[in-house]
């Protein structure tokens, strides 16, 4: 809404001083949140909800908002349960029921589409090392995919079988960003960087056995990656990775 049509609303008592105040501000309180409105001018990007520890009431509401704010609303690391309480909520809303999707593996819920963007560099590719950093790589294709990202997916290229990575070299070396998926020892990131000449995005995951330390031994070895040009999110951070390969991807 433009100041004029703010001043206006005030001045005619649709809208009162402190609700003129937030929308100036670029916020939206509720009673449990403070949304942040203005992330999309200033980040290009709108907020993105966290959904784990959310009560489903709370993530209707804030999904909702978002959705006739900014024309979409995506929420990571929702449970199958939570998303049943979220359609009961809007089960009186055809418009909201209809525009929501559960994307399982990933554990996202988005409610709308985003717009594809519109100048990028090329190809956004999610590769992952094992079947069993599936749900990882789900959550980083979903993600970038939301964020109107051009995105590829390859699985199940680990470096227990190089052969198989090297099916897929011509398609790994024309991508533009590269997000890499991998737990037990996290190899794979540092294989792959020393292939190509775009940024690789390392995403250590909580697969493999007890010395894995829960994703904390392939985070060391990506972080400590002989090839240059990795860099590397938190443990199972496939949001956090999606996030900056569409930043890099983006044309200014």
């Amino acid at each position: 809404m433009s100041i004029k049509s703010l001043l206006l609303s005030l001045q005619s008592g649709e809208k009162s001083v402190d609700e003129v105040e937030a929308e100036l501000a670029g916020v939206r309180p509720l009673d449990f949140a403070t949304l942040d409105l203005d992330r999309a001018k200033r980040r290009g990007v709108p907020e993105v909800i966290f959904g784990e520890g959310k009560t489903p009431a709370e993530l209707a509401s804030i999904m909702d908002v978002l959705y006739h704010e900014v024309g979409h609303a995506l929420a990571t690391r929702v449970s199958s349960e939570a998303v049943e309480r979220v359609r009961a909520l809007y089960h009186d809303r055809a418009h909201l029921l209809s525009a929501l999707t559960y994307h399982s593996e990933a554990r996202c819920l988005t409610l709308g589409s985003a717009p594809m963007s519109k100048q990028v560099r090329g190809e956004l590719l999610v590769l992952s090392a094992g079947t069993s950093d599936g749900p990882v790589a789900s959550e980083a294709e979903l993600v970038a995919t939301h964020l109107g990202q051009p995105v590829g997916r390859i699985n199940d290229i680990g470096v227990a079988g190089l052969h198989r990575l090297l099916r897929h070299l011509d398609r790994i070396q024309s991508a533009s960003v590269i997000i890499v998926c991998a737990g037990m020892e996290g190899a794979l990131a540092s294989v792959v960087a020393g292939l190509v000449d775009v940024p690789v995005i390392a995403v250590p995951t909580s697969v493999g056995y007890g010395a894995h330390l829960g994703g904390l031994t392939p985070l060391l070895g990506m972080l400590t990656s002989c090839a240059a040009g990795v860099v590397v999110v938190n443990i199972d951070n496939g949001f956090g990775a999606a996030y900056a390969a569409a930043q890099i991807n983006r044309v200014r």
